[in-house]
């Protein structure tokens, strides 16, 4: 199938993962600014940041039963209210209202990524593709071009309100083909009854895969500017192209992560992304110029493109199919504590020890997914 009868089949999830990218892009490279108009330090940022997980996590416990309710209008809701709660932190410099708007992000986001990442796997097991890697490759398209815009934004003086306002609009102008007539995501809801399907390790092992490739992807996407301007010195705006970069890297990586899915085995791709990202954060942690940071983050998105969408297809894959929604929402969710808990825990640790020892950190963690990978490997084995 070519990619863009493949798109076709996924345009619905695919929107959403575009739309979520921008998003991200435009905060992480628009946090600098944040961080001046809060005037505040990266330890009181990242406390204020704890905000955004708190209301995720609880906005994906209850995703199943809102998903089963609104049915195949779910994803475009979900998706819609995370657009809107992006405009939010921009407007406020109160650190009151400030993490109540993140709150909002935050659950936007966890509702939308649990309903695409189902919808993904459903589409995957029903069709007979892989399409895991290219929708996360639309994430990383999309979180770089957010970045990019941004960075010429703060180049022309524009404020965090103007940048996340208009960003916000442009994402939900991507989520307009999340409509779909047959787009209803069925085994959100626990079946009752003696004969019903439990989820069982999978996606717990597969959950915990993915909070590390989203805890080291989305500190190193989220801080990359802040250390690039102001460990090395960076001009502003400048440090707008670290993240861009890493996504970048990671949207071109996971294309090709979508042709050797059927030719590299899950375990391989697991363990070689997972040493060569830790090889770019430590990269990042020495760094002495913008330049090499820029480097340095490229081969850690090389590294990271692959390890959170070969442990999301290997839910889909070994979970009871009767279970397979809500083995990917219980893996998302597992996930989301690295995603949302990452940047916050990163700017806790710059605060006590800088950014440098942050990224050593992050390469710290990366060295479990080679354990991980072998249990998921001795689970389907069995």
């Amino acid at each position: 199938m070519s990619i863009l009868s493949t798109l076709r089949v996924a345009r619905a999830p695919v929107a959403a993962f575009a739309a979520m990218g921008v998003l991200w892009g435009s905060f992480a490279a628009v946090l600098p600014d944040i961080k001046t108009m809060l005037d505040i330090d990266e330890s009181r940022l990242g406390l204020l940041m704890f905000m955004t997980p708190v209301a995720a996590v609880l906005s994906m416990l209850v995703t199943p039963f809102v998903g089963a309710a609104l049915g195949r209008v779910a994803l475009p809701v979900a998706a819609l209210v995370m657009c809107a709660g992006f405009a939010l932190p921009g407007q406020t410099a109160s650190l009151w209202l400030f993490p109540l708007a993140m709150m909002v992000c935050g659950a936007g986001t966890g509702m939308t990524d649990v309903l695409m990442n189902a919808r993904v796997a459903a589409l995957e097991n029903n069709r007979g593709l892989h399409l895991m890697s290219l929708c996360h490759a639309v994430y990383s398209f999309g979180y770089a071009g957010g970045a990019i815009a941004t960075g010429a934004m703060r180049a022309d003086g524009w404020s965090p309100a103007l940048v996340l306002g208009s960003m916000a609009v442009v994402a939900a102008i991507l989520c307009l083909p999340t409509f779909e007539s047959d787009g209803r995501i069925d085994g959100l809801k626990r079946p009752k009854g003696p004969g019903a399907a439990h989820l069982g390790l999978v996606p717990v092992i597969g959950g915990g895969m993915v909070l590390i490739a989203f805890l080291t992807e989305n500190a190193a996407e989220n801080w990359s500017a802040l250390h690039i301007e102001k460990t090395l010195g960076a001009a502003v705006g400048h440090g707008s192209f670290g993240p861009a970069a890493m996504a970048l890297t990671m949207g071109v990586a996971r294309l090709f992560g979508q042709a050797l899915a059927g030719r590299v085995s899950a375990s391989h791709l697991l363990i070689g992304g997972a040493l060569i990202s830790a090889a770019g954060a430590l990269g990042a942690a020495v760094a002495t110029s913008a330049a090499m940071a820029y480097a340095s983050f490229i081969v850690m998105g090389i590294g990271s493109s692959v390890i959170a969408p070969t442990a999301f297809s290997l839910v889909g894959q070994l979970a009871d199919p009767k279970a397979r929604a809500r083995a990917i929402a219980r893996a998302t969710l597992l996930g989301y504590f690295g995603y949302f808990f990452g940047p916050p825990l990163i700017g806790l640790i710059a605060g006590a020890f800088g950014l440098r020892f942050a990224f050593v950190f992050a390469a710290a963690m990366l060295a479990a997914i080679p354990i991980l990978a072998k249990i998921m490997a001795n689970h389907r084995a069995r």
